[in-house]
């Protein structure tokens, strides 16, 4: 029966209810479309962490959880009206969740070509099969989370509908930085997705969505009632207390021991070595990885009067004041800076008799989206360099570690010897994985030097750099398990896409998207190495650049709203920003103070965001299917995230050539669109 509208007392329609009804309805799918939104970044951010944590493997290679995400959501965006899959992404995320905690796997280090610290020892399923099972489950679950977005993103025309997805990952992101900053565990996280689920399920709760978000709930809840355990911005920490010693494990690798230092002299006497070469006993001390405090008891042991401590991750800084029996940290001579230790060195004008790079390997990467990890920047020519400003005349610089293979040690022995214009002495331990002591100072003769470096691996391999910071990657190549991986994720993705969403012809109009998603996010990942150099590659200032990206984006979608410019000129514009940003090195900022190197920082990185979203802005407000050219740029950004693997090779600035290369055949394949705009 069709129902007339009702009739107001002069006879005429009243549509004002109606009007509302419509109204009503569009609130409630911009809300949706928004949670939504959010949902599907936090799920992303929570994957990359949890699985990080428990698949060892993905502390070097988390890309891999990047690629599956953006494989995923590009599915998801591509099905976006067929059948719902929505509903089963509680039980598929839960599902992720019991597996990786149930089945955890520790480092595999495959060839020697580029070197992990940690395990030699696969605990668990080989790389071989861990890896495809993480990026298909990824896959899998962040298709069915995007296809909840999908449904809502085409009620709306298609920038409006960017809008508020971009609005929804904001508020996503900033929601999940919140949670590092108060340290929220895992449970908190589940509690987060569990609520935003139930909200969009809603309207046609069951039974069945009611067991799917207790397991998720559950999922989360394994290390709730277990004391030994502390999730920090970068890492699962886990530790056993026995009587004389507390070992301690990252992310299931085993990492750090408390001890007395005495146990400590008896079992590892090169920690003390470094103060045997020293002529005159050290005033003031700087220990750059503190970690849980031993190094800072014996510089305090030894004589110090002042040690500033830097340590990157605040829960293994807050272990060692907890648990370390000599109480380094309570002693007042010891001053606590957590934070980069490249980014200190950068920041502080002090200069000490004695700096110590100690154990500094972080065995984590920055973020989901590069292959730079946290103490990348430590190890370059620059960073000895700084260094050496921060001597007195009289001072010595030292670095220990368990290099594992000669060559690495001469690299690094070689690249003080250029910085400091003298070998320095070097101290090894065959037996106990290549155990070695590099120390130099300013005046070779402040060091008292049994056994000069001189390489014993043939001429060697040239120092880092601040451009390409790959101190364990041997040769500029891309190693042969990456190639080998890269390919089957490109080859498993092509079917898959072509299994679930039909033929590529589907998306021949939005070739130029494509083309526009694996370059953004060649330059979101340029803006995310570029800022770690400039500010530290801590977990929160990775969470301001990709902050600062999604509201540059938002900014270009307002703007493009109210202005229509000529899209061949953006494009100039474009090309533009991108030759400046590759024209000026990101290490000639280092030289300005604080503010002003923010404020260029922001300018360089950003200009490019901002005008590259102008031009997709542009662009996306022509398509006739949304989700179809939405999910083909976010295809576009699974093979950008492919190519970052390039600056292996080339170093990041180079990922800027890449980037405009794209850009152009965006602009070769998108002329027609151009013409009609």
């Amino acid at each position: 029966m069709k129902l007339r509208d009702r009739e107001s007392a002069d006879g005429a329609p009243d549509v004002a209810p109606a009007a509302a009804s419509v109204k009503g309805r569009l609130a409630n799918e911009r809300h949706r479309l928004f949670l939504a939104s959010f949902l599907m970044l936090f799920v992303e951010l929570v994957l990359i962490r949890w699985l990080g944590a428990n698949i060892v493997y993905l502390s070097f290679f988390s890309n891999f959880v990047l690629l599956g995400s953006f494989l995923g959501i590009g599915i998801g965006f591509l099905r976006g009206g067929r059948a719902n899959w929505f509903p089963w992404a509680p039980l598929l995320l839960a599902l992720v969740m019991f597996l990786s905690a149930t089945f955890p796997v520790t480092i595999d280090r495959t060839g020697s070509g580029l070197i992990f610290f940690g395990s030699l020892q696969p605990n668990g399923f080989p790389i071989w099969i861990s890896l495809p099972i993480v990026f298909a489950a990824v896959a899998a679950t962040m298709a069915a989370v995007a296809q909840g977005v999908a449904r809502s993103f085409a009620r709306f025309p298609a920038l409006e509908a960017y809008r508020l997805d971009v609005l929804g990952s904001v508020a996503g992101i900033v929601s999940f930085g919140a949670l590092s900053l108060l340290g929220a565990p895992p449970p908190v996280w589940g509690l987060v997705i569990a609520i935003v689920f139930a909200l969009l399920l809603w309207p046609s709760f069951t039974i069945a969505h009611a067991v799917a978000l207790g397991l998720l709930a559950v999922a989360f809840t394994g290390d709730l009632f277990d004391d030994s355990v502390a999730w920090s911005p970068y890492y699962r920490i886990t530790w056993s207390e026995y009587d004389e010693f507390t070992p301690v494990s990252v992310n299931g690798i085993p990492h750090q021991t408390i001890t007395t230092l005495d146990a400590r002299r008896a079992a590892e006497p090169t920690y003390f070595l470094a103060y045997e070469r020293l002529v005159e006993a050290p005033d003031r001390v700087l220990i750059i990885g503190a970690g849980t405090g031993t190094d800072v008891a014996i510089a305090l042991s030894e004589g110090a009067r002042h040690v500033d401590a830097v340590e990157i991750d605040p829960e293994l800084y807050d272990l060692g004041r907890r648990l370390h029996p000599e109480r380094p940290y309570d002693d007042p001579r010891v001053r606590v800076i957590v934070d980069d230790g490249r980014a200190f060195l950068e920041r502080t004008h002090d200069r000490y008799d004695f700096i110590l790079f100690a154990l500094t390997d972080s065995l984590t990467l920055v973020s989901g989206q590069s292959s730079l990890r946290l103490e990348s920047f430590l190890f370059t020519r620059e960073a000895m360099e700084e260094a050496r400003e921060h001597l007195t005349p009289d001072g010595m610089f030292a670095m220990y570690n368990y290099y594992r293979y000669p060559w690495l040690a001469d690299r690094l022995a070689n690249t003080l010897r250029e910085v400091y214009g003298h070998p320095p002495c070097f101290d090894s331990n065959l037996d106990v994985g290549f155990l070695a002591l590099i120390t130099v100072g300013l005046d070779p003769s402040a060091v008292d030097c049994p056994e000069v470096w001189a390489p014993s691996s043939g001429v060697p391999v040239a120092p880092a750099t601040d451009d390409r910071p790959f101190v364990y990657l041997r040769e500029a190549r891309i190693p042969p398990l990456y190639l080998v991986s890269i390919g089957l994720i490109l080859a498993a993705s092509a079917l898959a896409v072509r299994a679930v969403s039909g033929p590529f012809r589907a998306m021949r109009s939005s070739l130029d998207l494509f083309f526009m998603g694996a370059a953004f996010l060649l330059l979101e990942t340029k803006a995310v190495v570029q800022f770690a150099l400039l500010f530290g590659t801590t977990w929160f200032v990775n969470a301001l650049v990709f902050a600062g990206i999604l509201l540059t984006v938002l900014l270009a979608i307002e703007l493009a709203r109210r202005i229509q410019p000529n899209p061949v000129v953006l494009y100039g514009v474009l090309a533009l920003t991108v030759a400046i940003a590759f024209t000026i090195p990101t290490g000639a900022l280092l030289q300005l103070a604080v503010v002003p190197r923010f404020m260029a920082a922001v300018a360089l990185a950003f200009a490019p965001v901002f005008c590259a979203n102008l031009v997709f802005a542009e662009r996306f407000q022509m398509v006739d299917r949304p989700t179809v050219a939405f999910g083909a740029n976010l295809l576009g950004a699974m093979v950008g995230g492919t190519l970052e693997y390039a600056s292996l090779v080339s170093g990041y600035r180079a990922l800027l050539i890449v980037a405009a290369i794209l850009y152009g055949l965006a602009f070769l394949s998108g002329r027609r669109y151009l013409s009609r705009a």
